[in-house]
């Protein structure tokens, strides 16, 4: 596990675009695992400026979401398929046949989940898994409990991630109690692992999740398992390391 402290957010969205766009670079027709919520969106941002500088071409990649809210169309303002348009994929030249995000409004939630992890197979694999955490050592969706679940799946929402996602919306009670989310099978599969905290909110989760004990309790946790994962966190995130 390497661990990268930046200075701020902006320096580790710099570095974080840094290495999602190496990838592509390297690899034209890399398969790239994706994170919503606020850390990632300045990566995003830094990523846009990228392809329209020429810098890198995303014709060739192909992507998979983490995870969608259960029961929210595609369309609605708060659905993760929203955001991964409005902060990356209208302004990139992505193929549109090789974005894949979850349906949270499937009609058989079962059937597609196992249909998910099977694209994912079929395309090779994830070369690189982006993701974001938790204050509760969460990762995509997966919350803490008894057991972890491999692959995608529909998972209850805790009140400590209904609460922190209730910012987006316009009350608590419009947050969706549900989601579908890659497992921790899924993710763990991925070729290689980045990982983005910013905030001294994260601090614990992070703590937890690279010095504790490998947990069902702080999912984040067994990352420590990976062979190629990378951290990038700013100074708020790191506090406790």
């Amino acid at each position: 596990m390497k661990i990268f402290v930046a200075k701020d957010y902006q320096e580790m969205s710099k570095k974080a675009a840094g290495i999602v766009a190496s990838q592509v670079i390297l690899k034209n027709s890399a398969v790239l695992g994706l994170a919503t919520g606020s850390t990632p969106e300045g990566m995003y941002r830094r990523l846009v400026e990228m392809g329209r500088e020429g810098a890198v071409d995303f014709r060739g990649v192909t992507t998979f979401n983490l995870d969608e809210y259960l029961g929210l169309d595609p369309g609605h303002p708060q659905s993760y398929h929203h955001y991964m348009y409005r902060h990356l994929f209208d302004h990139i030249n992505a193929d549109p046949a090789k974005i894949h995000i979850p349906a949270g409004n499937a009609r058989d939630m079962a059937s597609y989940c196992r249909e998910y992890d099977e694209k994912i197979a079929a395309a090779g694999g994830i070369d690189l898994q982006v993701l974001g955490i938790g204050g509760n050592g969460h990762i995509g969706f997966n919350e803490p409990g008894e057991y972890l679940k491999t692959g995608t799946h529909v998972v209850d929402l805790t009140e400590e991630t209904v609460e922190a996602n209730s910012r987006f919306f316009a009350s608590r009670e419009e947050v969706p109690r549900q989601a579908v989310t890659m497992g921790m099978g899924s993710i763990m599969k991925a070729g290689r692992i980045l990982l983005l905290a910013s905030g001294k909110g994260k601090a614990r989760a992070i703590k937890d999740a690279v010095s504790g004990r490998v947990t069902t309790r702080i999912p984040a946790s067994f990352l420590q398992l990976h062979r190629d994962v990378v951290l990038i966190l700013d100074e708020e995130a790191a506090a406790l390391l």
